[in-house]
């Protein structure tokens, strides 16, 4: 079967494609941002980043900036009147930035999207309003919530934060009932100096036998492609290393494929969004988390595909056909975390190895500053 899926169709009232030229309004200032606005540059477009840090690799790929807090209107309003499109590269922008700018600037994917991805309890809902397997999961509010919903759910299960949650952070591992009080007031001090009181999701626990992911782009028409399933291995929580195609049977990577698909259609996306999954070891394929902008395990495609995830991005948002999603090689992209960077030039000297460096200054544990991909022939 072929790696990528098409469903093409064109409503009369699609608006015009931006022509280059036009600006792609990036909410966000980290590696996703930076290598979104190299994308756009390639296809002629330029691209003007909004952000709070004064260093986000973002900023130094282009000229065009505005260094501001994500609630700041007066800075939001002029950064709309000199854009004529805004996406994001992560989900963490407020979802009141998104609807503040829509009211004056297409923003793609829309608001609506941002605000369901944001949140874990809403994201499962909807998956299971469209009939797309999650595992068992349940509200909880304070630490006798996460009680009786252990009790329900089984032991051991997952308690997360529902909003702000990345790379383990936010989420605690229930063994017994006695850790629950430990585990809530984890994830509450994870929460402090958010607005609301803490709300949290017990997740029954996946007996898994690969953590895997789909990238999905759709365009303004309605055209979806679909990259191939790839296999995801974490260490500490952080994704460590995406093996491109996911070593899963076909039909299961069939199915993986069919739930992008429905999930993008679903969500009416313009833009990429990528879907994290499990392969039970019963065969299943349970969803486990939406990200509605280019992923950690789709940097492959810069390297391996015909057009890459961040291309498509900048395809989609700015009204283009999207691209082919055809990979010519097999990979594997390996992300360099805190001083792993510092073996740059032994990875340039690696005959065949794709070095990406973000331009972060600092080091730090657990900080992703950059991914090298090494491809192979396809299988």
């Amino acid at each position: 079967m072929s790696d990528n899926r098409s469903v093409p169709s064109r409503p009369p009232s699609s608006p015009a494609p931006l022509a280059p030229g036009a600006v792609v309004g990036m909410l966000g200032d980290g590696q996703l941002g930076r290598m979104a606005a190299l994308a756009a540059a390639r296809l002629g477009y330029r691209c003007h980043v909004f952000g709070p840090t004064a260093d986000g690799p973002a900023h130094q790929v282009t000229n065009l900036s505005t260094l501001a807090d994500y609630n700041d209107e007066t800075a939001l309003a002029a950064f709309a009147e000199a854009v004529d499109v805004v996406t994001y590269e992560f989900e963490n922008v407020p979802a009141a930035t998104a609807a503040f700018l829509d009211g004056r600037v297409p923003v793609r994917p829309g608001p609506q999207v941002l605000n369901l991805c944001q949140n874990r309890l809403r994201e499962k809902d909807f998956l299971a309003s469209i009939e797309v397997a999650t595992t068992r999961y349940a509200e909880v509010r304070d630490a006798e919530g996460a009680r009786r919903a252990l009790r329900e759910l089984g032991r051991p299960a997952v308690l997360k934060t529902t909003e702000f949650g990345y790379d383990g952070k936010g989420q605690a591992l229930l063994r017994r009932e006695a850790d629950a009080e430990t585990a809530w007031v984890e994830i509450s001090a994870h929460t402090a100096g958010q607005a609301g009181e803490t709300v949290g999701i017990l997740e029954a626990f996946v007996d898994f036998r690969l953590e895997i992911s789909v990238v999905v782009a759709r365009s303004l028409d309605g055209q979806i492609e679909t990259y191939v399933p790839v296999e995801n291995q974490h260490r500490n929580h952080i994704l460590d290393q995406t093996i491109v195609p996911a070593r899963i049977p076909q039909d299961a990577a069939d199915r993986a494929e069919g739930y992008a698909r429905r999930i993008a259609e679903a969500l009416d996306l313009v833009g990429v969004i990528a879907i994290e999954m499990f392969l039970t070891t019963e065969g299943k394929i349970l969803v486990n988390e939406l990200a509605p902008r280019p992923h950690n395990s789709g940097h492959w495609t810069i390297d391996a595909c015909a057009t890459s995830q961040f291309e498509q991005q900048i395809r989609a948002v700015c009204g283009l056909p999207l691209g082919s999603c055809e990979r010519h090689s097999d990979a594997v992209m390996k992300n360099l975390i805190g001083e792993e960077a510092g073996r740059w030039a032994e990875i340039l000297a690696e005959p065949g190895a794709r070095l990406h460096l973000y331009g972060k200054a600092e080091a730090r544990p657990g900080r992703k500053m950059g991914h090298v991909t090494k491809l192979s022939p396809r299988g």
